[in-house]
């Protein structure tokens, strides 16, 4: 029976990218908030070594696990209690009875039958994330690997040109049009932490942005001066651009529901000549009608971002990234592919994620308390609803009331901007056009830093 007292918890994934003093990746600060929460933290296996000390939990780091078999070696025989893991795919069998941690969004690597696999239906054990935590670093690479292709200027051969002194602007720059991003139109599909930070991303280029979610998130989509597509076909009619972050969604006897969502019929409502991002899960793509898009030019480009594993004896390739290689003979010029690095390049973003994934499994352990829960609710536990790092929700509305002078800020500037509002209605532009704008940009950075934009978290 398991010593709740004395949890084992398992780290298979990199709490820490950026080298440390050694050059290895530094794991010192998710090291020292285990310890500062009472934990002991350990480099390596617990398999093989004496008990450990009674009345603390204990985490044992082996982010280089990868395979199957490596997964089942260490944990198949229920020596840990907990696991906390980024993008390592954990087998049906391997088991954590305490419960499990995704960092990051989504949670289709999750596969332990301890809490049902990577939808947490079933199970004894809880299954938790912690979305939003990489969102803007995800967006903010979603419009890199746009940035790269569009406008489609190229910078390099001019670069070079310049540097050789064989340009002249009068002349040769007409030998180098471009379109520029505003006025094209941007398909998301899904309005989760990540779909949304690429909306406002895209906004910001001056792009139209159209949006594809479940229709309770309609009002909030339009609120925010979005488009509400009620398909992701009419997410994709005539866009310039899409890009997917909707997750893998349940997964049942014909595998996880939304695979191969962008299939023929969302790929041929493109504009042609349209870009592809998918830096949510590979799967979402049906790569077959990816591939006779590309070769017709409905896509020009494809970006993909998706795991990659490497059996270290064998050299064996597997993982969702594995049926976009195929595309690589005909279409290497048009696809930019990464191992699922969009979200995991970024060391603050990291070691933040794995804190808060260290203070939810514990909580779970020590309290029975769940935060960020996909799935089931196990016996015995209390939710303690969602918790992320952006927007707004119940908690962090309560601090603000209770604030009074962040109350009385937010009053001030709200009936300055009545008051410029009326003097324009009254005295026209010519007196008052300076003064409502000023007070309406006043206004607006307040409730941004306030989070009083976007969709309300009830929890």
């Amino acid at each position: 029976m398991t010593d709740k007292t004395t949890p084992k918890i398992l780290i298979v994934d990199l709490v820490g990218l950026a080298p440390g003093p050694d050059g290895r990746p530094d794991h010192s600060a998710v090291k020292a908030h285990v310890e500062a929460r009472g934990g002991a933290f350990h480099e390596g296996s617990a398999r093989g070594l004496p008990a450990p000390e009674a009345g603390r939990p204990h985490f044992y780091y082996l982010p280089m696990l990868s395979t199957e078999a490596e997964l089942l070696a260490e944990a198949g025989d229920g020596l840990y209690d907990a696991v906390i893991a980024a993008a390592t795919f954990l087998p049906k069998d391997t088991r954590f009875d305490l419960g499990g941690v995704r960092i990051g969004a989504g949670t289709g690597n999750m596969g332990s039958a301890s809490w049902g696999g990577g939808d947490g239906r079933g199970g004894i054990a809880p299954l938790m994330n912690t979305p939003g935590i990489n969102a803007r670093a995800t967006a903010q690479m979603v419009m890199k690997a746009l940035l790269r292709v569009r406008p489609d200027l190229p910078v390099d051969e001019m670069s070079a040109l310049v540097a050789a002194g064989r340009f002249d602007t009068g002349r040769d720059l007409v030998r180098f049009p471009t379109a520029k991003l505003e006025g094209q139109v941007f398909a998301v599909i899904g309005y989760g932490n990540i779909g949304r930070e690429v909306a406002k991303l895209a906004r910001a280029f001056g792009m139209t942005v159209r949006i594809h979610a479940r229709p309770r998130h309609r009002a909030w989509i339009e609120s925010e001066g979005f488009h509400y597509a009620a398909t992701p076909g009419e997410a994709a009619s005539g866009a310039d651009v899409l890009s997917v972050h909707i997750g893998l969604g349940p997964l049942g006897a014909d595998g996880y529901a939304n695979a191969g969502l962008v299939g023929e019929e969302v790929l041929s409502a493109l504009a042609t000549g349209a870009i592809v991002i998918n830096y949510d899960r590979g799967e979402l793509i049906d790569v077959p009608a990816l591939s006779a898009a590309l070769s017709s030019g409905r896509v020009s480009h494809a970006a993909i971002d998706a795991d990659l594993f490497q059996d270290p004896t064998r050299g064996t390739l597997s993982g969702p990234m594995v049926p976009y290689l195929s595309l690589l003979p005909a279409h290497a010029a048009k696809l930019s592919l990464l191992p699922h690095a969009a979200a995991d390049t970024d060391h603050p973003t990291r070691v933040s994620g794995a804190i808060q994934a260290v203070d939810q499994i514990l909580d779970a352990i020590e309290q029975r308390i769940t935060r960020n829960l996909k799935g089931d609710l196990p016996a015995g536990y209390r939710d303690a609803g969602v918790v992320r790092p952006h927007g707004l929700n119940q908690a962090r509305l309560e601090a603000l009331r209770a604030d009074a002078g962040r109350v009385e800020a937010l009053r001030t500037a709200a009936n300055a901007f009545l008051s410029a509002l009326d003097q324009l209605v009254d005295a026209g532009a010519a007196l008052a056009g300076e003064q409502i704008l000023l007070e309406s940009n006043v206004l607006t950075t307040m409730l941004r830093r306030e989070c009083l934009e976007g969709p309300y978290q009830r929890s």
